[in-house]
């Protein structure tokens, strides 16, 4: 059986990102890609991004994720190769997780 290829990527996301709704935002657009991963508010004000899957759906949410939703204002997008270990930080049975600020 051959398996579907695999890119995960962490992405560091910059800007007027905080309190207007960005990570229930990035969540619904990743499940809607049929992507795996988890976001969360950085102390900095920043967003932080772990999405995993084909690498044409990784590009298509980091594409979306320069507007973001109505409210946001994207300064940066910083674009990493993460490891599928991160995807370890999700809740238990839970594709996609919102995580407390870190």
């Amino acid at each position: 059986m051959a398996t579907e290829p695999r890119e995960v990527k962490r992405l560091m996301i910059r800007g007027v990102v905080q309190k207007i709704g960005f990570r229930v935002w990035v969540e619904r657009k990743a499940l809607g890609l049929g992507l795996k991963g988890w976001v969360r508010n950085r102390l900095d004000g920043a967003v932080e991004v772990l999405v995993a899957g084909p690498p044409p759906a990784v590009a298509q949410l980091i594409e979306r994720c320069r507007d973001g939703p109505p409210l946001a204002k994207v300064d940066s997008i910083d674009i990493e190769n993460a490891s599928p270990l991160d995807l370890g930080y999700r809740r238990p049975g839970e594709v996609f997780s919102l995580l407390p600020t870190q």
